[in-house]
């Protein structure tokens, strides 16, 4: 897997100002270190193979009933699962993330954009947000490629990852048969090293999956994360709040150093320079900055997808990057 947040090169991954992961700025929310903490009491323990407390919870957040929901550890655990479903063509809208057509592959299916020909069993794979560009389809836009996939006996999979920062695109409430979501809280709550996604669907889509998927691959900490998240979902909204006004910042910031900025409504920018930056990332480590290059979107060396941080971490990475002009 081709991924950001590479930070173990080094025994102290703290040390890097890490722009190649979209995670949450300050760190993991102080709930959620508290839950976990509390959990760890009950690690001696064989997790609940259920799920049962997880389930509700994200039920909950999702705004779905408990038996439409599979916890899962991770987002890529999720994806995986959902690409498991037919052998069919898996259809991509590119640029986009590299994992869809890894799994796809590793599945024994073939690739296919979205404007070619759909066939029954086929998969057409979404991410709304988009990565690496940001840019989110409407609802509308969204069911409407669904409607495109269902008049062909093929399977619609968005990957809602980055949803949390613009929650009014989500089509969470669609969910059928033939309508999938998959998504993780990893970004939202800044807990990759935890690994809690999910997979949303009508509930026999979700037994299927569920015979699939690992027994107890959900642990003890994820589990208790996801059990408490309708607690605090006023401060996801707060956060996406919060986000969207350094987004205006960065952006503006880049623009003003000639840089092209592409229109996101994630927690990310993608970012042409217009130059290679094949130096400019090595020069950046040099001084303890990560950012991410596109290649493995299929993207050339002028583009790079920064994080979206603090006010002054966003700040000290503009200067860094013009430092030399």
């Amino acid at each position: 897997m081709i991924h950001g947040g590479n930070v173990w090169g080094s025994d102290a991954p703290s040390r890097w100002l890490d722009f190649s992961a979209n995670l949450r700025p300050e760190g993991m929310p102080e709930w959620a270190g508290q839950v976990m903490k509390s959990a760890l009491a009950d690690a001696r323990y064989y997790p609940d193979i259920a799920m049962t407390a997880a389930r509700a919870g994200l039920a909950a957040y999702a705004g779905v009933t408990e038996d439409c929901v599979l916890p899962t550890a991770g987002g890529a655990v999720a994806i995986d699962l959902a690409l498991s479903l037919s052998a069919g063509k898996v259809h991509l809208r590119m640029p986009t993330f590299g994992e869809y057509a890894q799994r796809a592959i590793i599945h024994g299916r073939e690739l296919a954009s979205f404007g070619d020909s759909i066939a029954c069993g086929d998969t057409l794979m979404l991410c709304n947000p988009n990565n690496p560009t940001g840019h989110a389809l409407t609802p509308s836009e969204v069911l409407n490629i669904h409607k495109k996939a269902a008049k062909h006996q093929a399977t619609l999979v968005v990957d809602e990852a980055f949803i949390d920062y613009c929650a009014e695109n989500s089509v969470r409430k669609h969910i059928s048969n033939d309508l999938i979501i998959v998504g993780s809280l990893t970004k939202t709550l800044c807990i990759p090293g935890v690994r809690l996604g999910y997979v949303l669907a009508d509930p026999k889509v979700i037994s299927v999956l569920e015979k699939k998927d690992l027994p107890w691959s959900l642990n003890m900490l994820a589990s208790a994360v996801a059990a408490n998240l309708p607690a605090h979902l006023d401060e996801i909204k707060a956060d996406a709040a919060m986000n969207q006004q350094r987004r205006a910042q960065m952006v503006q910031a880049l623009i003003a150093r000639g840089a092209m900025v592409h229109p996101s409504q994630a927690n990310f920018l993608l970012v042409d320079f217009g130059r290679d930056m094949t130096e400019d990332v090595l020069k950046l480590r040099d001084v303890g900055i990560l950012v991410r290059t596109c290649a493995s979107f299929g993207l050339g060396t002028e583009y790079l997808r920064l994080a979206v941080k603090t006010k002054e971490e966003n700040e000290r990475l503009v200067n860094a990057l013009w430092e030399r002009y």
